[in-house]
């Protein structure tokens, strides 16, 4: 992905929310920025943080406010994993998640061909599918080279008199 088309993203965002009756402030801009720009799929915490610099007026709650907006617009996704913080993705292209059982990492996977799972459940079960998703969980390749790196810890002899 080049910087431009980064770039022409975040401007056809700016369209589709300005076509949607949304007004563009500096902060909303920015955020949305951030997510198109960002492969990290961030919390609203992490947005924040990256952000705070910028826009030193600017709150958590404006960041959770503008990420409502996005979600209500269709253009950022909000990946909710049990009780962890969830992550946004700013999505233009239906994906699934690898995730890292062991740094929590998010990684985009496109596999177009599964999309046919929906029909063929509402074909089987009489359901009206809507949607579905799938996640899939290993170890990334940075943690991958930790455990490698990492010298093994030598087990503790159990001593039963």
């Amino acid at each position: 992905m080049t910087m431009s088309d980064n770039m022409s993203k975040v401007d056809h965002a700016i369209e589709m929310l300005k076509s949607s009756g949304v007004r563009i402030t500096p902060q909303r801009h920015a955020i949305l920025e951030y997510l198109v720009f960002s492969d990290s799929h961030p919390t609203a915490d992490e947005i924040y943080k990256a952000l705070e610099h910028k826009f030193p007026n600017m709150s958590v709650a404006t960041v959770y406010n503008n990420l409502r907006v996005f979600k209500k617009t269709g253009l950022v996704k909000e990946l909710t994993y049990g009780d962890a913080s969830s992550r946004f993705d700013f999505s233009t292209k239906r994906h699934y998640h690898v995730i890292c059982s062991n740094c929590g990492k998010i990684v985009d996977f496109f596999y177009p061909v599964l999309d046919e799972v929906e029909a063929l459940a509402a074909q089987v079960t009489g359901f009206k599918v809507d949607h579905h998703r799938l996640e899939i969980y290993g170890v990334c390749p940075e943690c991958q080279a930790k455990e490698v790196d990492a010298p093994s810890k030598p087990k503790q002899e159990s001593s039963i008199s």
